[in-house]
């Protein structure tokens, strides 16, 4: 397991989450953090499709709640409040943004969803992951 960030810091006008950890500082937008929450509803549980998400290009985190030593729980503006951050999601996070992203980006159009306010959701399988 992942030691614990030296820094986490909201910037509400960039809509984006500081993490420090050693050495590096990771910037992780709040629509990232939404669209590819650790929770349930959006991961799925076990061998269900992971829920993509539309419409949350400008979510705001409108709370950030420490869990023990190990993570941080979010909480949306939209009421998504039910993922816990550990400190290795949110490094892994970091670490694999550009690839995450332009496969998120995909999975939208291809669902026909868009990233501004549009509360559709479809689905989508993470094996196919190209």
């Amino acid at each position: 397991m992942r030691a614990p960030p030296t820094k986490i810091k909201l910037k509400q006008a960039s809509r984006q989450l500081e993490v420090a950890f050693e050495g590096q500082t990771l910037l992780l937008p709040y629509e990232y953090l939404r669209v590819f929450s650790p929770s349930a509803e959006i991961r799925g549980h076990g061998n269900q499709q992971m829920l993509i998400v539309g419409g949350k290009k400008e979510v705001q985190i409108t709370n950030l709640e420490a869990v023990g030593q190990y993570a941080i729980k979010l909480t949306f503006d939209d009421g998504h409040d039910s993922g816990l951050y550990n400190w290795q999601t949110l490094y892994e996070l970091g670490r694999d943004y550009a690839a995450n992203w332009q496969y998120y980006l995909k999975q939208l159009a291809a669902a026909g969803l868009q990233r501004s306010a549009d509360p559709s959701v479809g689905h989508f399988d993470p094996k196919q992951k190209n």
